[in-house]
């Protein structure tokens, strides 16, 4: 499976990932894959503990988002399932406001953004 509106695959964990998770939270939610590549392989991730703990305090504490977290195989190799609710209200991340649009993040300016609600 491919790319799409509500699914991104990403090989490795990168804080700035919470931007696509903010984007998600303001469009339609989604899935996020960390340890997959671009084919929707898994991959694998080194420490999958450890990220288990720090992807969802994250997005609590930049976001303000309650998001699910699983740990998933997939022949012996471990990667997440990060997935986004959409959320009734807009979401912003260090105050800016992002989008997920097709398969692509979009920032937003803040006055199209509040204005279109």
């Amino acid at each position: 499976m491919s790319e799409h509106q509500n699914i991104e695959y990403k090989q490795s964990w990168r804080d700035e990932y919470l931007k696509w998770i903010c984007g998600f939270a303001n469009a339609q939610g989604g899935k996020i894959y960390i340890g997959v590549n671009d084919n929707g392989i898994a991959t694998g991730i080194d420490d999958p503990k450890k990220l288990m703990d720090d992807i969802p305090n994250k997005a609590v504490n930049h976001l303000g988002l309650v998001i699910d977290v699983n740990l998933l195989k997939d022949k012996g190799k471990e990667y997440i399932e990060i997935v986004v609710p959409p959320s009734p209200m807009p979401i912003s991340y260090h105050g800016a406001y992002h989008f997920r649009s097709g398969s692509t993040k979009q920032e937003l300016k803040v006055q199209h953004f509040t204005s279109s609600c």
